[in-house]
């Protein structure tokens, strides 16, 4: 898509810390930039903002996370201000309670209203709650982060389909690459987490919580039979100590201490999956996209998920990766086998069909080009 210098888009969500929607909101700031548009983003700042600035994007520091009636009444007035002294062309909102408030700014203004539907958001609460989701649904264009994420907006919300356009999230196929991959980086982690030399690693990424199913990987290790597979589960368990503790004993329970591993944060994610045999996903419940599928996918990595959600779009089974009968251990442990039993070459083959369907379809390329042309549907 071309774009004239007077394109202005502001895109408006709660913060800019680390997470799905705060790295696509920057990439779409980047991508604007690209096509000599002028992006703007308001939020109430976080560890992304100074990226987002050097990219040449402008920030407006409001108090977006608030979902106090009030606050969020407030901020429609200052979002209309932004919006009318810097010539806003299209407002683009990413998460409900600021997503009220860009949506009045935006009628109150006249120009169009774009939301992403990041997520099956719950609807505990009836009616209420309904409606507030309900926000997400009322872009004159409404992306949606997968095929599944488009059905459940239809079926809950009643959306009209037309409206809606299916954008999967685009991930760094530059940075994730294994062609590209300084040994050192890998080296470093081994060292770091005392990994041991005669294991081959499955690896589930991912925040320590429940529904990220890590007790469902431990149970899976029971029945895998490859002697010398090691779970090896990375992330931050930070305000979930009581899960973190139910998975050691689990460890114990199971005699499995020589089998899973619990390391903590990894911020170079290209090495873990770069000296990862087997990547899977375990969640409980489906994904709205599955960053970690695509991830792995990138970088040729053999992967593991459950056949629901925005994996089940990403991975052709058999082809690109497996998939398993959703919270069946059993099923998750003979997905891992096939993946481990693949020869250097099988491993190759699919590495390469793996990382080229990345490309195709997950690229952060294909994320921002889908986007802007949707920006361009509406002006």
């Amino acid at each position: 898509m071309t774009s004239s210098p007077q394109l202005t888009v502001l895109q408006v969500l709660p913060a800019l810390d680390t997470g799905g929607v705060e790295r696509g909101t920057v990439d779409i700031a980047e991508a604007i930039m690209s096509v000599g548009g002028r992006a703007l983003v308001a939020s109430a700042g976080g560890k992304l903002e100074l990226r987002l600035l050097r990219s040449g994007a402008e920030h407006f520091k409001l108090p977006l996370a608030s979902k106090n009636p009030l606050t969020m009444f407030a901020n429609v007035g200052r979002l209309v201000s932004i919006i009318r002294e810097n010539k806003v062309e299209l407002v683009h909102a990413r998460s409900r309670a600021p997503a009220w408030s860009a949506y009045l700014a935006a009628r109150r203004c006249g120009v169009p209203f774009v939301t992403t539907f990041h997520g099956a958001y719950s609807t505990k609460g009836g009616s209420l709650k309904r409606a507030y989701n309900a926000v997400m649904t009322k872009g004159d264009r409404v992306i949606a982060v997968s095929q599944g994420i488009s059905e459940h907006m239809q079926q809950v919300y009643g959306t009209v389909g037309d409206k809606i356009r299916v954008i999967h999230r685009g991930v760094d196929t530059r940075d994730l690459n294994p062609k590209t991959i300084d040994p050192k980086r890998v080296v470093y982690l081994y060292e770091q987490w005392k990994l041991p030399d005669d294991k081959r690693f499955v690896t589930l990424p991912g925040r320590i919580t429940r529904w990220k199913g890590q007790h469902l990987l431990i149970e899976a290790m029971r029945h895998v039979k490859a002697a010398d597979a090691c779970a090896l589960i990375v992330g931050p368990g930070d305000g979930h100590e009581d899960y973190v503790l139910e998975l050691h004993e689990l460890i114990r329970k199971h005699k499995l201490e020589d089998r899973v591993i619990l390391a903590d944060a990894c911020d170079d994610m290209a090495s873990l999956y770069a000296l990862s045999d087997v990547v899977v996903s375990a969640s409980i419940r489906p994904e709205p996209f599955g960053r970690i599928t695509a991830e792995a996918m990138a970088m040729g990595v053999p992967t593991v998920a459950p056949a629901y959600g925005g994996a089940a779009e990403q991975i052709l089974h058999g082809q690109t990766g497996w998939l398993f009968e959703p919270q069946n251990p059993l099923n998750m442990s003979q997905a891992i086998d096939h993946a481990l039993s693949l020869t250097p070459e099988q491993r190759q083959q699919q590495g390469d069909a793996a990382r080229q369907r990345a490309l195709d379809y997950f690229s952060k390329e294909q994320m921002a080009q889908a986007t802007l042309n949707v920006y361009a549907e509406l002006l």
